[in-house]
């Protein structure tokens, strides 16, 4: 099995996490830990682990030049774009916000050809946008407003700067992570991420009623640090620095699709000729642009 296969199963996993976690976070949040409490016990949490597992990584250290450009892939990958979502999302509804996620790609695609001079191929361009119908198809079908939006203007705008930065992030650490171990290099991105989500999260974190937490509740708390956070940034990095920042954006749109076989899995929902359409569509886009031409290596 060659490393592209690896970085494409990697993503498949990390967009299996992130489909799982949104009926997790759900449980714990706002119930248990308000949103930008969540995200200072994320980012603290991954923090810790990190660099626990820095004490057993012998790699090169960061190059002085570099730090600055890890902070600013941190800023946007880390405190934008977690703190602009959580906003964003208690300000409008979640299929808006579901919305605006999918142009992710797009605006991967759009910041790779501008920062990396990357060629944009006819082909990645159609899977993009067949994906982002069928992604925008799936998640809007069937469901309607449910009037909880309290700035719909503000959350969409918020979600789309969550998204744009997101981009930016995928297109910033391309270059970066190439240099050194992903251990090395992550302990340092959320290092970084913690300092600035610190000063927005810490009142909320302070109000958190630990002592009255279940065990389940604990451990779907521990699910997001270990896997929503650290297994899927590791992943996601693994995966950057054997394929273009465009391919691995391009695996967003499979949240929606993991959200409805898990809603299927369950019983709360049932499948028809539009979901069915929708996934097809989006696993033609996903095919279109991972598909492998003899003319590029990656």
């Amino acid at each position: 099995m060659n490393t592209r296969t690896l970085a494409i199963i990697a993503l498949f996993i990390a967009a299996f996490i992130y489909g799982v976690t949104f009926t997790v976070a759900k449980e714990v949040m706002p119930l248990h830990i308000k949103p930008f409490g969540f995200i200072l016990v994320r980012v603290g949490g991954a923090t810790m682990v990190f660099w626990l597992l820095g004490l057993f990584v012998k790699a090169a250290n960061i190059a002085k030049p570099d730090y600055k450009k890890i902070a600013l892939a941190s800023f946007f990958g880390v405190g934008l774009n977690m703190l602009t979502f959580f906003k964003g999302l208690s300000l409008t509804t979640p299929i808006s916000a579901s919305v605006m996620m999918v142009s992710t790609p797009i605006l991967v695609l759009i910041f790779s050809s501008i920062l990396l001079k990357e060629r944009i191929v006819k082909r990645k361009i159609l899977g993009v946008f067949i994906g982002l119908i069928g992604a925008v198809l799936l998640i809007s079908y069937g469901n309607k407003d449910d009037g909880n939006s309290t700035n719909s203007a503000l959350g969409n705008f918020l979600v789309f700067v969550n998204a744009a930065s997101y981009a930016i992030y995928l297109v910033l650490v391309k270059n970066l992570i190439s240099k050194y171990n992903p251990i090395v290099f992550v302990k340092w991105l959320y290092l970084f991420g913690f300092f600035m989500v610190l000063p927005f999260g810490i009142t909320e974190f302070l109000e958190v009623q630990w002592q009255t937490m279940s065990a389940n509740i604990l451990l779907k708390v521990g699910f997001v640090i270990l896997f929503t956070t650290c297994i899927t940034y590791l992943f996601n990095l693994f995966a950057l620095s054997k394929l273009k920042p465009t391919t691995v954006s391009v695996f967003i749109y499979l949240q929606p699709v993991i959200a409805s076989v898990y809603a299927l899995f369950v019983g709360s929902d049932s499948l028809n000729p539009v979901k069915i359409t929708a996934t097809i569509l989006i696993f033609l886009g996903v095919y279109l642009v991972t598909k492998q031409v003899k003319t590029t290596v990656k």
